[in-house]
């Protein structure tokens, strides 16, 4: 039986992050009535004309710089002929032969290795409408143009995956890179992150690739997975039968759990590109370029490798601290003020951020596109771990603390005075409360002159208890030893 390899290459469509549309000044805000951003342009009305977005073109160069791409200073807008209801002009204004940006690449990390994979071109085109089918009645498909008009970057990668695992890293590390840069707010529920596949197999060791199949508009990680996994077992089927591939267009049916034929893929000729007559050449600048390449934020995979250098974080603790751009941010600020308060080293300061953060912040964090809704500012969560620090409480009354801090938004020291929550440091008292626990304790006082050190856990835990956790455990584990050594 002949052994095969998958070869894949992605199309993902991005909206950009513009408050209005290409080529005209309807706004492309999500969930509006059906049909409510419309003008005469977008729904190509005659006499109409379209009018580049600057804004939009601005944010593709930022996208083909983050990704090492040849931005071009000269790109033209081309039309890409077809018939969609979904499409009022009859054809799609996109770019073709000479697009905004060339050559780039993208690292990604599958099961501990580093691979490039390179990006063919990221060129400029707008969204076409939303068809709703069986509206009222399954034989009717209705067509909603707000979507329509919306700035997309289509960035189209090059055939070098070689696996449906490297296709969802290189999608996630891609939607990362394009939040952070703040071109795309990585919704894939309002579809404004999507992607096509092109995948193929050939006999290993054949350089020659395969006939294709693309896999269209998927807008979830796992689905593209499954659905990659799924044509791949179906091509070495059909191969392996004896039959042929053909070149198609097919999409993925969660519902049946595989993919399906939608029609046969048309090639660039069948589009009949040509350059738009209604739209100048696009002219950026090299001193632009220059200016937007500088306004660049710092990556995430650059953030997550300088949080393990100086804030001495796991990988895997950069990794979640760096999911979504705010919750970065969050907990950038919050590390910055604790060092500032604490007089910490970076490398302490971060663990112990890092950790709270996790442990307790993210579980009360909403997301929704670029924005995130934090239960506190992480100046509260600062001045928190600094009470921990300075000794005022301990870490399991920092929880208790925070949880009232979310539920009435007072500040920690408030909450911590109001409710008597502060340690006790008066070693009087504590060591009254020890000796107090070792009388009524003979049996486990005897385990520990045994030689049976570890019941000295016993004891803390019942000094903490008499105490509410307010006795100062350092100060209860000095005590207690040396209480235990005189007897």
């Amino acid at each position: 039986m002949t052994a095969y390899e998958p070869v894949i290459g992605l199309e993902v469509h991005a909206q950009m992050r513009s408050r209005t549309k290409l080529f005209c000044g309807c706004p492309t805000e999500y969930g509006a009535p059906p049909n409510a951003h419309t003008c005469p342009v977008c729904l190509a009305l005659p006499g109409a004309l379209p009018v580049p977005n600057e804004k939009a073109i601005e944010l593709a160069v930022r996208a083909g710089l983050a990704l090492e791409c040849e931005v071009a200073s000269h790109s033209v807008f081309a039309r890409k002929n077809y018939f969609y209801p979904d499409l009022p002009k009859g054809y799609q204004i996109s770019q073709f032969e000479l697009p905004l940006n060339g050559k780039g690449h993208l690292d990604i990390e599958v099961d501990g290795e580093t691979k490039r994979i390179g990006i063919t071109r990221i060129h400029v085109e707008e969204d076409a409408a939303k068809n709703i089918h069986g509206a009222g009645s399954s034989a009717v498909t209705l067509v909603d143009f707000n979507r329509g008009g919306t700035p997309l970057v289509e960035i189209v990668s090059d055939p070098d995956l070689r696996s449906a695992e490297e296709a969802e890293a290189y999608l996630r590390k891609l939607r990362d890179v394009l939040m952070f840069i703040g071109v795309n707010d990585g919704n894939l529920e309002e579809g404004s992150f999507r992607c096509d596949a092109n995948v193929s197999i050939r006999p290993v060791g054949q350089e020659e690739f395969g006939t294709r199949a693309e896999l269209k508009n998927i807008n979830s990680f796992r689905f593209v997975k499954k659905a990659i996994e799924h044509e791949i077992a179906r091509q070495e089927g059909v191969l392996q039968s004896g039959g042929t591939v053909v070149q198609e267009t097919r999409t993925w049916s969660e519902g049946q759990g595989k993919t399906i034929s939608m029609r046969g893929k048309e090639e660039a000729h069948d589009y009949r590109y040509f350059p738009d007559p209604d739209l100048p050449p696009v002219a950026v600048t090299e001193e632009r370029i220059e200016e937007l390449r500088a306004a660049l934020p710092e990556l995430p995979a650059a953030k997550r490798a300088r949080w393990q250098e100086e804030l001495g974080l796991t990988e895997y603790d950069a990794g979640v601290l760096s999911g979504h751009p705010e919750i970065a941010k969050y907990f950038e600020e919050a590390t910055r003020l604790f060092v500032e308060q604490s007089g910490k080293k970076n490398k302490d300061a971060g663990k112990k951020v890092g950790n709270f953060v996790q442990a307790e912040v993210l579980r009360h964090v909403a997301t929704n596109g670029l924005e995130a809704l934090f239960p506190v500012a992480p100046s509260a969560i600062a001045e928190l771990l600094g009470c921990v620090e300075d000794g005022t409480i301990n870490g399991k009354i920092a929880k208790k603390v925070f949880a009232s801090m979310v539920e009435t938004g007072t500040a920690p020291k408030a909450i911590i005075d109001a409710q008597g929550l502060a340690q006790v440091t008066d070693t009087g008292a504590i060591e009254e409360e020890v000796r107090r626990t070792l009388d009524a304790s003979p049996s486990q006082v005897a385990q520990y002159k045994d030689g049976k050190t570890n019941v000295i856990g016993y004891f803390v835990g019942q000094v903490m208890k008499a105490t509410k956790g307010a006795a100062n455990p350092k100060a209860v584990n000095e005590i207690l030893r040396r209480l235990l050594d005189e007897q």
